[in-house]
């Protein structure tokens, strides 16, 4: 692996690291070299690296144990890691409403699935997740990393990967897209109240209840774009 050039690093990283996989031949439960060595081999920062190892995670192929390191979890290369998501969308509102038409349909499935399917297991780590994204919210008024970890949570007790996988890629797409000129701290906001009763729902087993308040964030995430790209 050599040294990448200073743009698109995190989809550089993607592709050179799947295809150092594929090169040396890694199979499941291989290990893959430390952060420091990615971070030295590749000429990128610790944050990069950890931001790739998240998707690759998302994806289901690779897993992170504590005090350990990374390892594979299934065979890779860069043409099985990811499906590119593209739009043909010249206007940014029209793609940001293309790409929320798709997330709402897997959503609202992903939810109902989670409250027909979840564990005892999966609501405790829910509400973790819910509680630490109430108290930033409440403290600094935005919760962006905190409101992503909730929401895979609930994509994790579905039980079902490809939800986590699909949704990932969908969020990814569409945070691209409004990351500018909607990189606002509000945006979304009066969603807020909706994540406890979505949660409450889930822990219920209430699936028409999750469908039901899965709707109300994105129809206030719909409107806030609207709302925005005026």
């Amino acid at each position: 692996m050599a040294p990448l050039a200073p743009i698109d690093r995190g989809q550089q990283v993607s592709d050179a690291l799947a295809n150092y996989i594929s090169d040396e031949n890694l199979k499941a439960g291989d290990r893959l070299p430390a952060e420091r060595e990615l971070m030295d081999a590749l000429g990128v920062g610790r944050s990069t690296i950890r931001e790739v190892i998240g998707r690759f995670q998302a994806l289901g192929v690779m897993e992170t144990r504590k005090g350990s390191g990374t390892y594979l979890l299934k065979p890779i290369s860069s043409g099985t890691i990811h499906m590119p998501l593209t739009l043909n969308a010249i206007d940014l509102r029209d793609a940001l409403m293309q790409t929320l038409e798709v997330r709402r349909g897997l959503e609202v499935e992903a939810a109902t699935v989670a409250a027909r399917r979840r564990t005892a297991e999966d609501v405790k780590t829910i509400e973790e997740k819910l509680d630490a994204m109430e108290h930033v919210h409440l403290s600094k008024g935005t919760s962006g990393p905190e409101d992503l970890a909730f929401h895979l949570a609930i994509y994790d007790a579905t039980h079902n990967p490809l939800f986590r996988q699909l949704l990932e890629q969908m969020r990814e797409a569409f945070e691209r897209f409004w990351s500018k000129p909607f990189d606002r701290p509000d945006f979304a906001r009066r969603s807020f109240p909706y994540h406890r009763t979505l949660f409450n729902a889930i822990a219920a087993q209430d699936t028409e209840a999750a469908r039901r308040e899965t709707l109300k964030i994105l129809d206030v995430v719909e409107e806030d774009i609207k709302e925005m790209s005026r």
